[in-house]
């Protein structure tokens, strides 16, 4: 671990740079990209041509005009040319090499190389957004989510502290860990006997959770704050995680093979910044130009420390908003909403895209339905997949039709399939609504 006066040296710089105006944070993003753009010119055979088609040359400062001429990374590229993308020389002070893994939530995870140096910045982000939310590092954290190797069952594992780079620079409380395909039932037992102050999960997950909890009567009496990731936060999931436990929500948008991407916004939580100091993000539109303020498109990231597999305008495969400045005052950018992956997307006959939500009493206000997911299997057609206590009636049936076509703002043909259980993936997520035609 490097010495803790580096880590606080860089918290500081952080602090200073989150209020710089966003010309000057841009002006130091590209005197890193052109660092990064030499280093894979000289030693990653698979950018060589790309960056040189672009008129990108060693020696030669690039600006916005030559970078968005690099085409986009797409993922299957990164699958196809995992060797062609590696630094055949990596400067000795970047550390010892290690392997960032994407979650393959829906197929082959993407791996990537990186370093002691990526997971220094990846603790330092860590530490940001606890001094963002001020919390108090003497309290109780826990975490239910997916463990790689199927790590953390049930009765999970305890720690003293919350992980050694918090703790190397404060003494914090102990943190408590339980892997989400626990059954409900006990997850909410664990969590009551537990009693956090911060409690770290998926949204899929919390909304499972919370109307347990609304149903049981139970409550959480230290429970200060709700902390999200890995999947898209909803105004359905604020709403209930509000009603069972009412605490503020916090959300991260990461990639596991890239890090912290943006943090909500502590002042005004409709706003996410993106980390800026660590990587650009940009949204692309359907010809791979720049979105607008307001505008939605596909989010391409570039890595400003990954020098082991630098990552150059990579599309990590979601979507998103291009936001305003935020009133708070800082100069990083902002993405007003996270909207998701292509595969949540649905796609309707006149070649709309919308990003469908679904709360859970829109379904389940008066119908017997444990779990559902919904699935467009073509322009015309949406299965429609439950878990119930009973079977619908044809008139419960016909009233849920009528609710999907008005979520859905199409007459779509609705196909039930019941079901005993809808899995998660093997990441431990869940999606509500996934797109087959989206994904062709």
């Amino acid at each position: 671990m490097p010495e803790t006066s580096w880590f606080l040296a860089v918290l500081f710089q952080l602090e200073e740079s989150q209020w710089w105006p966003a010309e000057k944070i841009a002006e130091y993003q590209f005197r890193q990209l052109n660092q990064v753009a030499a280093h894979a010119l000289e030693t990653v055979p698979f950018y060589q041509a790309r960056l040189r088609a672009a008129g990108i040359r060693k020696g030669k400062k690039a600006g916005p005009e030559q970078w968005q001429r690099i085409p986009p990374l797409k993922r299957f590229e990164l699958q196809q040319n995992e060797k062609n993308l590696l630094s055949r020389r990596l400067p000795k002070e970047h550390g010892k090499l290690t392997t960032l893994r994407s979650s393959g939530s829906t197929g082959k995870p993407v791996q990537v190389a990186a370093t002691q140096l990526t997971n220094f910045f990846w603790q330092v982000f860590t530490l940001r957004e606890h001094f963002w939310r001020r919390r108090d590092f003497s309290g109780t954290l826990a975490a239910i989510r997916h463990f790689a190797g199927g790590g953390a069952q049930h009765p999970g594992l305890t720690a003293t502290d919350w992980g050694p780079w918090t703790a190397a620079i404060t003494r914090t409380g102990p943190s408590h860990m339980l892997n989400s395909n626990t059954d409900i039932g006990l997850q909410a037992a664990w969590l009551l006997d537990k009693n956090p102050d911060y409690f770290l999960s998926y949204p899929s997950n919390l909304k499972e959770l919370a109307d347990y909890f609304i149903k049981s009567g139970l409550k959480l009496p230290r429970l200060r704050e709700i902390r999200t990731m890995g999947e898209v936060v909803d105004e359905n999931v604020r709403a209930i995680c509000q009603q069972a436990w009412d605490v503020p929500l916090a959300d991260i948008y990461t990639a596991q093979e890239i890090g912290y991407i943006a943090l909500q916004c502590p002042q005004h939580a409709e706003n996410y910044h993106v980390q800026s100091e660590n990587l650009l993000v940009e949204v692309l539109n359907d010809h791979n130009q720049a979105c607008r303020p307001g505008e939605i498109g596909k989010v391409a990231v570039t890595t400003l420390h990954n020098y082991a597999m630098p990552l150059i305008r990579y599309e990590v495969g979601d979507y998103a908003e291009v936001g305003t400045p935020c009133p708070c005052g800082r100069g990083l950018p902002v993405l007003s909403r996270v909207l998701g992956r292509q595969r949540n997307m649905l796609v309707l006959p006149d070649g709309r895209r919308i990003w469908p939500t679904f709360g859970v009493s829109t379904w389940a206000q008066d119908l017997p339905i444990i779990q559902f997911q919904f699935v467009q299997k073509d322009l015309e057609r949406i299965e429609a997949r439950l878990v119930t206590s009973r079977p619908l009636t044809n008139d419960e049936e016909a009233r849920l039709i009528s609710a999907l076509h008005r979520r859905l703002t199409y007459p779509f043909q609705v196909d039930f399939t019941y079901m005993t259980e809808i899995p998660r993936s093997s990441s431990g997520k869940f999606e509500d609504f996934m797109s087959d035609v989206a994904r062709r």
